[in-house]
C-alpha cells in the first residue's frame, strides 16, 4: 500500500473470543502497527509463548523462533499468520525500547488515561519521566535492536509484501 493511503482500521467490533481467523481470514484487518496483536486467534496462542525480550540472548532466541513461525506461515501462504508474526516482532522492538528508555516501563509520571479532564490529560502528557542514561546501550536497547532487525526482515519479505497487497485489496473491496 503506498504511503499516505488510508488503510481500513483494525476492527475491534469482532467477537475475538469466538473467531478463528485461520478459518476466516477475510475478517482480519491489517490495521496500523501492532493493533490486534493480542486478540487474533489462533495466532496469538501460537506466537505469544515464544515472545520474550528480557535480555539480548532471550530476545535473539525469541526473534529467531518467531521468524521460523513466520516462515511456516509463509510456506502455507497464510498472510494473517505472517502479519501476526510481524506484529509480534514489532511489539518486541517497541516494548524493549520502552524499557530501555524507562526501566520502570512507564514514560509518564502519571497515567494520562486515568486523568479526568482534557486539561489534566495535556499536563500529564508533559510530565515525562527522565530517560535512562544508558538508553542506547543497556540490555533492553540491545534486545530492541535484535527485534527491530528481525521485524525489518519479515516486513520486507517479497512474499509477505505480495500477500499483504492482495489482502489489502480484498479489505478495500469489502
Amino acid at each position: 500500500m503506498p504511503r499516505g493511503e488510508k488503510r481500513a482500521s483494525f476492527d475491534y467490533s469482532i467477537d475475538f473470543a469466538k473467531t478463528d481467523f485461520r478459518k476466516h481470514p477475510e475478517l482480519y484487518r491489517i490495521g496500523k502497527g501492532e493493533r490486534g496483536v493480542l486478540l487474533v486467534e489462533p495466532y496469538k496462542s501460537e506466537i505469544l509463548p515464544h515472545w520474550r525480550f528480557k535480555t539480548p540472548e532471550i530476545a535473539k532466541a525469541s526473534s529467531e523462533k518467531i521468524q521460523r513461525i513466520f516462515l511456516g506461515y509463509k510456506r502455507k501462504k497464510d498472510f494473517v499468520g505472517m502479519d501476526m508474526a510481524r506484529k509480534f516482532l514489532q511489539m518486541g522492538y517497541t516494548r524493549a525500547r520502552r524499557y530501555a528508555n524507562h526501566a520502570s516501563g512507564r514514560k509518564y509520571a502519571s497515567n494520562p488515561q486515568n486523568e479526568r479532564t482534557e486539561k489534566l490529560e495535556r499536563k500529564a502528557r508533559t510530565n515525562v519521566r527522565p530517560q535512562e542514561t544508558d538508553w542506547d546501550t543497556n540490555e533492553k536497547a540491545q534486545a530492541a535492536r535484535i527485534f527491530y532487525e528481525a521485524y525489518l526482515k519479515v516486513r520486507e519479505d517479497p512474499s509477505y509484501k505480495t500477500l499483504k497487497a492482495e489482502h489489502a485489496a480484498r479489505e478495500k473491496g469489502t
